[in-house]
């Protein structure tokens, strides 16, 4: 078969999110054919090129979603007419109440709300297809005034009523950038509309493209999410002014809750995404939890000599940003210590940006007021019991080597999604002491301690507990490693996508219509088996779309004869 990858910021590009995951699943998945369409984030990323890609992916698309170029459209009088009525309408949706807030407003208004914003969403999308672009009619004034004119109209929430001029232009920005894919030239039967299947490597803009091939060819949709763009919205951006936070979660909300109602399935990476999925209105009929494929290959050699590690040695490994919560894991090592003299943390990783940077300081400006240096004699030097150091020096070559010398592996997060750090501890067969935030349980499942977050003493105890009990460690290290490859591997990973894939198409109408020797259409005629790689030696036949004007006068093809179409 045929699948649309879709992306965003992600997969082929060297810097992208999930790239491994994406590149990896095409290249398991190597009797099928993959066409990419990528979104970019920025300019650097399109600029440090892309991934080698497997000889499956036929063609690669790429689209901006930076920049403020003119696409050089000028709509006429009717053309704005169409838009103003559009864009009025999406911005009357924004402005009520958003899907899973705590309104108490009756289902019949949401569903209208619903029903208006998916209006709005594919009128924009209609015209955009019959006049051209939408990037100047998105950052015009008229934009502006729809918004303006809807968060003052009755009916409108607190919030959105207290928008000022500045918070408009902000929004309007915002959404200008989420919607560009309406404005792409992807949706021809050449493009999305030749594809069997849509595969939304996320959702939110990712799943756009996905969104309008089903809406303009019926190609059938999947939505892949391991973190769901609407919890994302609420946990960035804190310096947006309320009206501005709550007019972009409407319309994330609003957008989830279209691709959900539209996809065949959607494949949570774990139950805490599947949870804001349903919460966003998703059925759950459509839900498969799939959980993230990781190779375990290099964590081999310390997951079969779980024996190598030091037995007085804590570890924390991943990137640094306040949301790892390091503080808490120092104000408990402070604990530990009291317990254990002898214990030393080596906290590896590298910091995010400048704000990883700015808490990569405070956190070893702390360290050093906790833990004074601490010599054997008087003419010694002094040795912190803290160590922050990172992957790829030369006692650290690689995460591997992180977990081999630790013998308890630490997570004290206030805020994850799927803790990839800790199934890479339990490949490497280490016990672990994680916080119970995001999918964290569900990932250990009862093969380490949790702890509450935000909690030094009961983190400090949990690890002062593993650290007397080597016993312990050992039996919840063999756990956790059993446990990871029964269900993190690349190849469960692929398998799961390779049965969803058929089982989608095996319940999705034939849109290649088959014309017997009258010329009229044959249905199941091409079924799904019928796609197999490579192309037909037979004599060659005619396939058209579902929809086309002009399949009646075609010439018309024999019923025995497999269709090329399918074929590719």
């Amino acid at each position: 078969m045929r699948i649309g990858l879709l992306t965003e910021g992600g997969y082929p590009y060297v810097s992208g999110d999930a790239r491994l995951w994406c590149d990896r699943l095409v290249r398991g998945l190597e009797q099928h054919e993959f066409d990419v369409y990528a979104l970019s984030r920025s300019e650097l990323q399109e600029g440090e090129g892309w991934v080698p890609l497997p000889p499956q992916v036929s063609r690669v698309r790429t689209a901006p979603l930076w920049g403020t170029e003119d696409d050089g459209v000028v709509y006429g009088r009717r053309a704005r007419r169409r838009f103003a009525e559009c864009y009025g309408e999406l911005a009357t949706a924004l402005s009520r109440i958003s899907p899973g807030a705590p309104s108490g407003a009756p289902e019949e208004a949401s569903a209208a709300e619903a029903d208006r914003f998916a209006s709005a969403l594919y009128g924009l999308a209609e015209l955009a297809r019959d006049e051209g672009g939408l990037a100047g009619a998105l950052r015009s004034e008229s934009a502006v005034g729809a918004l303006e004119r809807a968060c003052r109209a009755p009916g409108a929430q607190r919030s959105a009523r207290e928008a000022r001029v500045p918070d408009l232009l902000a929004v309007a920005a915002r959404l200008e950038r989420a919607l560009r894919p309406l404005s792409l030239d992807w949706y021809e039967d050449d493009g999305l509309g030749a594809v069997d299947l849509c595969h939304a490597a996320s959702g939110g803009t990712a799943a756009l493209p996905g969104l309008l091939a089903r809406h303009f060819f019926d190609v059938p949709l999947l939505v892949t999410e391991y973190g769901v763009r609407l919890r994302a919205h609420y946990l960035t951006a804190p310096d947006a002014t309320p009206a501005v936070r709550a007019l972009l979660a409407a319309f994330h909300g609003r957008l989830a809750a279209e691709i959900y109602r539209r996809a065949a399935v959607i494949t949570p990476g774990n139950s805490h995404a599947r949870r804001w999925q349903e919460r966003c209105g998703a059925d759950r009929a459509k839900l498969r939890t799939v959980y993230p494929g990781m190779d375990p290959a290099p964590f081999a050699e310390a997951g079969e000599n779980p024996g190598c590690a030091d037995p007085g040695t804590l570890l924390w490994v991943g990137r640094v940003e306040p949301a790892k919560d390091l503080v808490s894991l120092l104000h408990a090592f402070a604990e530990v210590r009291k317990e254990e003299p002898g214990t030393r943390l080596r906290i590896v990783g590298a910091p995010s940006g400048p704000e990883g940077a700015a808490y990569l300081a405070h956190c070893k400006g702390l360290a050093a007021q906790l833990f004074p240096d601490e010599a054997d004699g008087p003419h010694a030097v002094g040795d912190n019991p803290v160590s922050f150091e990172d992957v790829g020096g030369p006692q650290l070559p690689s995460r591997a080597d992180a977990y081999a010398s630790g013998a308890v592996v630490v997570l004290a997060s206030v805020v994850e999604g799927f803790p990839v750090g800790l199934v890479e501890a339990m490949f490497c067969g280490r016990a672990t002491v994680s916080t119970d935030v995001g999918a964290v349980t569900e990932v250990i499942g009862g093969t380490g301690l949790v702890v509450p977050p935000r909690n030094p003493r009961a983190l400090a105890e949990a690890c002062v507990t593993l650290l007397r009990d080597p016993e312990r460690r050992e039996r919840l290290g063999a756990a956790a490693r059993a446990r990871a490859f029964e269900l993190f591997t690349v190849e469960q990973n692929v398998a799961a996508f390779h049965g969803i894939y058929l089982e989608i198409l095996s319940r999705t109408p034939v849109r290649r219509v088959v014309l017997d020797d009258a010329g009229e259409p044959l249905p199941f005629a091409a079924p799904a088996e019928a796609h197999v790689p490579g192309r037909w030696t037979g004599p060659a036949s005619r396939v058209v779309a579902r929809g086309g004007p002009g399949w009646a006068t075609d010439n018309p093809v024999r019923a025995g004869h497999a269709a090329e179409g399918a074929a590719r």
